[in-house]
């Protein structure tokens, strides 16, 4: 009895913080003010809606993918140091987090504009003869958002790595395992599982972006969030709802099926060993 008191307050934070909102967004895309699906249809049958919604899908998977690529090598690159000197390395990667996402994209907007030190650095080198255009491009909007995320996938390899058992690898090895295989067929599945939810948490919080591409991208570059922070502007409360619901939506379903694959995978692994 006394455990599940315990349980209480966290179960009324989640409450007020996460299913009382959820619940209120529900309650104003479905019901305007009786039950109706005019909002979804409004945004199935709007091709700028639809082009929007697959755009930011595709935004936030490139994201992602690119953050795994990225900073799986260098957790694992972390994981390989010395004890003493994986603090000095972690505390590198998390500098940038101590910034607020709107300053680190006000830096891109310098860095990238016209008069940025890209641009003027290949004017200096004489690679270009004017100013290359990269701000409100896509490739921005990418940039920007990979240096944002990039840290929270790093974290959380670096985190799934240091709890692999390295008697496993020396014990591949004393078996006669090369150091690249004793990765591919140790290290890799170990780490696979801090590497599929570093990517899921950076798809996630991509989804939901809005101050990258609204500062970074063009006219074709916005995300959903965009459309529902206009539509919250002009005070069309159920559409923004009825968009929100269809972003949590496509979230939760992207989440479900990359777990589920990933769980068939893991047991596939398991049965072949």
């Amino acid at each position: 009895m006394t455990k599940r008191l315990t349980l209480l307050p966290g179960i009324a934070l989640i409450l007020m913080l996460f299913l009382i909102p959820v619940g209120i967004v529900f309650q104003q895309g479905l019901f305007d003010p009786v039950f109706t699906t005019e909002h979804f249809v409004r945004f199935a049958t709007r091709g700028a809606y639809m082009r929007i919604f697959w755009s930011t899908l595709q935004i936030s998977t490139v994201v992602a993918l690119v953050c795994l690529l990225v900073g799986y090598p260098i957790a694992y690159f972390i994981v390989r140091q010395a004890p003493a000197r994986r603090p000095f390395l972690m505390f590198l990667v998390l500098v940038p987090m101590w910034m607020s996402i709107l300053a680190r994209t006000y830096s891109w907007m310098v860095v990238l504009g016209k008069e940025g030190i890209i641009n003027q650095s290949l004017i200096w080198l004489g690679l270009v003869d004017e100013p290359i255009k990269m701000l409100f491009t896509t490739g921005a909007v990418y940039v920007a958002m990979v240096q944002i995320m990039l840290p929270i996938l790093i974290v959380t390899c670096f985190s799934s790595m240091t709890e692999i058992d390295q008697s496993l690898l020396r014990a591949a090895r004393i078996m006669g395992a090369s150091p690249r295989k004793a990765f591919r067929e140790v290290f890799l599945p170990l780490s696979a599982e801090g590497a599929i939810t570093g990517t899921l948490i950076v798809f996630i919080l991509s989804m939901g972006f809005f101050i990258v591409p609204a500062l970074l991208g063009g006219r074709r570059d916005a995300m959903l969030a965009n459309v529902i922070s206009g539509q919250v502007s002009q005070t069309n409360w159920g559409f923004a709802a009825a968009l929100s619901i269809v972003l949590l939506g496509a979230t939760l379903l992207v989440l479900f099926l990359v777990r589920g694959a990933s769980a068939k995978l893991v047991h596939h692994q398991e049965e072949a060993h």
